[in-house]
């Protein structure tokens, strides 16, 4: 049973859902087809997810909200055969290699915040190892109900809450997010809920609670919580986890009771994960995979107790005077000033020191440059406090929360932030 947008659908109803999409959109094991589908309607889109997964057929889950011509062009960059847009009858695409036979897979576009997004493709099968070690593993949340406010078109919505919370024998409940009121009527209307949803959404739950009221659970996932954030989050979850993946892997490490926000977790069983031994030595946290090492290109260590630490994106450190400086601990400096309410760090190239640090924010009212660097100093070395702060009215965010520091820098460089000066 699954409960989507306030109604329920049993058992037998989405049998003969995933059965008649199955017919009428030809989908058959075994056939090397790559088909890719965007419904805007969340059971045929979940009921054609479903199909495709019980027959071994590769499908590319793409986004209700993305338009027929940017679905297209995902279908085709991932190399699919046909595209489904709102209708079973399907349309051919052309430019794709021939069909490979062999075993289905679940495709996804990884996020582009690092680079140009590209097509990751994982079994099935490991898929479904991915599901039993979660399951296995993660035994805080047994008993919950879980409740998707992410799309289940994204691996976090589709693997982590749809098919563990079924793989638990718990009825998933799918709730549209954009209506923050709503899915907080929602989560009191359950018992024991845990919430799956972005970090975005989760720091606006967090704001709109009234005084004394609490989330019963909560997991985020995608990006590093700013300590502001964390802060106002941890306050009103009960019970706070959070969980930590890559396309190529799926989930890698799960933290079961999250009391800082870089604590990722603890690995999964399946995987095998090395990095770094201390904080004072980081390292790539690499994940050796079936078909050899999966390079995180994120840098971490392994504290005492087995709990993966995040540090930072490799390519978002800055190099200064052969100092690293990681953009976190910059920003969290700079959101503890009282007014600021978002911050990004970045490189900035100098002829002298390499790389200097560079900082965008937003406040709730003009703040000089030369204050918010004097704050900085009163917490960072020399090295890391921004040698440049430019106040703009917001700070550019993507809808899981997550910053694109290269695009960011991109737009700074070519002035593209000048419209949004504060």
């Amino acid at each position: 049973m699954i409960e989507i947008d306030g109604r329920t659908i049993d058992a037998p109803e989405m049998e003969a859902a995933i059965a008649r999409i199955a017919a009428q959109a030809r989908l058959s094991s075994g056939s090397g087809e790559r088909v890719a589908a965007r419904f805007r309607d969340t059971q045929t889109s979940l009921a054609f997810i479903l199909a495709a997964r019980r027959l071994g057929v590769t499908l590319l889950p793409v986004h209700p909200a993305l338009p027929d011509e940017g679905a297209r062009r995902l279908a085709e960059r991932a190399g699919c055969h046909r595209l489904f847009l709102d209708a079973l009858e399907g349309e051919g695409l052309e430019g794709a290699p021939p069909p490979t036979l062999g075993e289905g897979r679940l495709l996804q576009m990884s996020s582009g915040t690092t680079g140009e997004p590209k097509c990751i493709a994982r079994p099935w099968s490991a898929v479904e190892r991915e599901i039993e070690s979660y399951v296995g593993a993660f035994t805080e949340a047994e008993g919950m109900t879980p409740v998707i406010a992410c799309p289940i078109t994204h691996s976090y919505g589709l693997i982590c809450g749809l098919f563990v919370g079924l793989r638990r024998g718990r009825a998933p409940v799918i709730v549209d997010t954009t209506n923050p009121r709503h899915l907080l009527r929602r989560l009191r209307e359950i018992e024991r809920p845990v919430l799956y949803t972005s970090p975005a959404m989760l720091h606006t739950l967090a704001r709109l609670l009234p005084e004394g009221e609490r989330i019963h659970a909560a997991m985020t996932s995608g990006t590093l919580l700013p300590a502001p954030w964390f802060t106002a989050i941890r306050g009103r979850v009960v019970h706070l986890f959070q969980q930590y993946g890559c396309s190529e892997a799926g989930c890698i490490a799960i933290n079961p009771d999250l009391t800082r926000s870089d604590a990722m977790g603890f690995p999964l069983p399946h995987h095998r994960v090395r990095t770094g031994t201390s904080a004072e030595g980081p390292a790539e946290i690499v994940v050796e995979g079936e078909n050899g090492p999966v390079h995180t290109a994120d840098l971490g260590y392994m504290d005492a107790e087995g709990m993966l630490i995040f540090v930072s994106r490799m390519d978002d450190t800055i190099n200064v005077t052969g100092l690293n400086v990681y953009p976190r601990e910059v920003e969290d400096v700079v959101m503890a000033m009282p007014g600021i309410t978002d911050a990004v760090a970045f490189a900035r190239p100098d002829p002298f020191a390499g790389e200097r640090v560079t900082l965008l924010f937003s406040a709730e009212a003009p703040v000089p440059p030369r204050a918010l660097q004097d704050w900085c100093r009163r917490w960072l070395a020399g090295h890391q406090v921004p040698g440049e702060a430019v106040q703009v009215s917001a700070i550019p965010r993507q809808a899981n929360g997550k910053i694109s520091r290269r695009e960011v820098a991109d737009r700074y460089r070519n002035g593209r932030l000048a419209e949004a000066l504060a």
